[in-house]
């Protein structure tokens, strides 16, 4: 039954596929925008008319607490955070003042405002980190590697304590790595897939990377979105796994992206030591099984599809940019 939605983080690349899913469900569609100088609307632009944009921030509980009364959401979808690992070192209180106890503002909003709210928090398979067991599943202890993945775990415990404690439909999605043409490029498969492009076209010689032997759980977002939007239409909430079940390393994403364009990755890949991790993660992997008995959900799109759909976005969005240049 469609209603009212909430979305935090909806700018991102998570939020706007999850807006487009939920327009086409026939839901009215609210997002929580923070008001800074720079917030960039484009990956929503295409869908803005159709949305309702509310100022508020994870870290000001009066403003999520008033965004909850505006929208009069039935489901919350906190997507919001500071989600890149490698800035979690540069930046660890930060992260866990937005990644952690953001979760615990927009719950107990939750709580005071309308307890009755199904509320979904976006977990990542970082919080595996060091893992216990291959692969990795909803009952796999957490090991953390990152201040994003130790931020991540409380968010995922305080979801969890909030549903046992307060009786809150409050469900856990633990994403596994998503992609799509709409990543940020500081994200290792969109940094390839846009340098692929701009080497196409001239535009640079070379790309640096760090650790190719690290491998990925690589699905694609518009998959995972999906997935999410089915947990909070189940009678129970609980946690879930949402992953394709294959691994890949970095190596393999460079092959793919460069071999799309008949290249040889190895003529312009570097590796570089500032982008290795002080702890690396090496080996995530989920297992979805669970995800697909209960939600019936399953990926649609495969790994070298994804990355040469995302090599040909870059293309595509480059020589546009180009053309409006010379012209």
């Amino acid at each position: 039954m469609a209603g009212n939605a909430l979305i935090t983080g909806i700018t991102g690349q998570d939020g706007s596929y999850l807006a487009e899913f939920l327009l086409s469900k026939g839901y009215n569609v609210y997002g929580l925008v923070r008001r800074t100088s720079t917030v960039s609307f484009d990956r929503i632009r295409h869908i803005q008319d159709r949305l309702t944009l509310i100022s508020g921030d994870i870290l000001d509980q009066t403003s999520l607490i008033s965004a909850l009364e505006e929208s009069q959401a039935t489901e919350v979808y906190n997507l919001a955070a500071q989600s890149f690992v490698q800035t979690s070192w540069q930046q660890p209180v930060f992260t866990g003042d937005v990644t952690a106890l953001g979760v615990t503002r927009l719950l107990d909003a939750i709580r005071k405002v309308n307890p009755s709210i199904r509320f979904y928090q976006a977990s990542s398979s970082e919080m595996f980190g060091k893992v216990r067991e291959v692969p990795q599943k909803e009952t796999t202890p957490f090991y953390p590697r990152s201040p994003y993945g130790v931020a991540k775990v409380y968010g995922h415990w305080i979801t969890v304590n909030y549903r046992e404690s307060y009786g809150m439909h409050a469900t856990s999605g633990i994403l596994f790595n998503h992609e799509s043409p709409r990543r940020g490029l500081e994200f290792v498969t969109r940094k390839v897939s846009h340098a692929v492009a701009r080497i196409v076209l001239g535009l640079q010689d070379h790309v640096a990377l760090g650790n190719l032997d690290a491998r990925r759980d690589w699905g694609f977002a518009g998959d995972y979105v999906r997935a999410m939007w089915l947990m909070l239409q189940q009678d129970q909430a609980d946690d879930y796994v949402i992953a394709t079940g294959e691994t890949h390393s970095v190596q393999e994403l460079v092959e793919v992206a460069f071999g799309h364009v008949g290249l040889d990755w190895r003529k312009y890949v570097r590796q570089d030591p500032r982008y290795m991790r002080p702890a690396e993660v090496d080996l995530l992997v989920g297992d979805a099984s669970k995800a697909g008995k209960r939600l019936g959900w399953e990926p649609t799109m495969r790994f070298e599809e994804l990355i040469k759909m995302m090599v040909d976005a870059d293309l595509a969005m480059l020589k546009a940019q180009n053309s409006h240049t010379v012209a």
